[in-house]
């Protein structure tokens, strides 16, 4: 005790000794400890008297553990957050760093874009390309519906993201409210992000290019207003609720928007919406999304989340590169790369044991598009959603699977395709065969 009221003095000499270095407000979470005397939030106020900060809210609910702060200029942030880390009652402290979800360069406007013929698909009509693409054929996705009568019914995916259209007509039958952490308000819509003179949507366009990543089917006015930075992820979250609901087209979809439109967010919002995933009773979370470095607080809210029988899913990210991102590389995490139609891996996407526990189609995807259409992208955080939605097929078979055993029948029988990735190209049918066979069914 004494050794550490020692440090906690020197911490805070020095926070008021050396220069600082922020140019702007910051903010930083702060978990402290169990007290039989005092809340959660006492400790903190109690913490950030002393070093200059303020509590903004609470991160974790009903926990009263996990605490969101604002260090104002001119406080060095770093020094605020180390000095945090010192003080009775703070169990840790980090900065609450700023996490992107984008998409990889695109190539050209693949043919099942383009194949706009009616065709019903479980209650609702879609363009056919949606259903017909390579991606589907590949992973087997409607044979695992036929073979083994699973689509999710019953299930709720989470779906952290940029929001979701929820006026989609496909997806509109299967979506709950959800929360928009940007704007902290229920519902979780993307075209929040947009002005309503941008919404017309001329059906029968052609497909053109909205960003880097993305096509989609709008008018040309459409596309030239939203292919600008602040635009950059628009519609990255609709794609993806899209993805899952092509897999598993009977799960519920919950949506979380802790991005903005351009593909920012705040680690702390990404806390925040997994609380509320687990607190809504999701059974699966998809997170199409990364986190540059490791964040402590990440890897303690997914534990959680794991202990309450969460799956978690994430993309391994589109560097190319053999690195870790996060929350793929997390132990607690299903982490996904991208591969190609022909099993080999993407040139875009991330590999290594750790980020690439299987591997799942990410090129040309095509999913639905706010505004009612549909565009076509490239990316892991297209590849991540389709084990998601495979997870929820798991899930419904029996909903005590466990993140581990889920991670164990999608990477049963994979279909081998590069030793950078832990496992294989996973296989819809065989995953379902995977968790059958381990509860004895035939």
């Amino acid at each position: 005790m004494k050794r550490r009221l020692v440090s906690t003095l020197l911490a805070l000499l020095l926070l008021f000794i050396i220069p600082a270095q922020a140019s702007a407000a910051e903010r930083a979470i702060v978990r402290t400890e169990s007290s039989l005397l005092l809340s959660g939030s006492t400790i903190v106020k109690s913490a950030c008297s002393l070093v200059g900060c303020q509590l903004l809210y609470g991160i974790d609910g009903t926990l009263g553990r996990l605490f969101l702060v604002l260090i104002p200029d001119p406080l060095d942030p770093e020094a605020v957050v180390a000095t945090l880390a010192t003080l009775p009652g703070i169990l840790d402290a980090e900065l609450d760093q700023i996490v992107r979800t984008t998409g990889a360069d695109g190539d050209s406007a693949p043919p099942a874009l383009l194949d706009d013929e009616p065709l019903g698909y479980y209650g609702v009509t879609v363009r056919a390309g949606y259903v017909r693409q390579p991606a589907e054929m590949i992973l087997g996705i409607t044979k695992a519906h036929s073979k083994y009568g699973v689509t999710g019914k019953g299930i709720t995916v989470a779906v952290i993201d940029t929001g979701v259209d929820p006026s989609h007509p496909v997806l509109k039958p299967i979506l709950l409210t959800g929360y928009d952490f940007t704007r902290n308000r229920d519902g979780g819509s993307e075209r929040s992000d947009v002005d309503q003179s941008t919404m017309a949507v001329l059906d029968g366009a052609e497909p053109g290019w909205v960003n880097q990543s993305t096509m989609a089917v709008l008018d040309q006015s459409t596309m030239a207003v939203l292919d600008d930075p602040e635009h950059a992820a628009f519609g990255h979250g609709t794609m993806v609720a899209g993805v899952i609901h092509l897999t598993a087209p009977r799960a519920k979809i919950l949506p979380l928007k802790a991005f903005r439109s351009d593909g920012s967010g705040y680690a702390s919002d990404v806390l925040r919406a997994i609380y509320v995933a687990v607190n809504a009773g999701a059974k699966v979370i998809n997170m199409s999304f990364s986190f540059s470095t490791f964040s402590r607080e990440l890897e303690r809210t997914m534990s959680y989340a794991t202990s309450k029988g969460v799956i978690g899913v994430g993309s391994a990210g589109n560097d190319g590169q053999r690195i870790d991102v996060y929350p793929a590389s997390l132990s607690t995490v299903i982490g996904v790369a991208s591969s190609t139609d022909w099993d080999t891996l993407s040139d875009f996407s991330n590999f290594g044991p750790n980020v690439a526990w299987i591997t799942a189609p990410g090129e040309a995807i095509v999913s639905t598009y706010p505004f009612g259409t549909y565009a076509a992208a490239w990316g892991t955080s297209f590849s991540a959603p389709f084990a998601a939605g495979t997870a929820a097929l798991l899930a419904e078979v029996s909903k005590k699977v466990s993140s581990t055993q889920a991670a164990d029948a999608e990477g049963k029988y994979t279909v081998w395709l590069s030793s950078e990735v832990s496992k294989g190209r996973m296989y819809v049918p065989a995953a379902v065969r995977a968790w059958r066979e381990k509860l004895g069914l035939k």
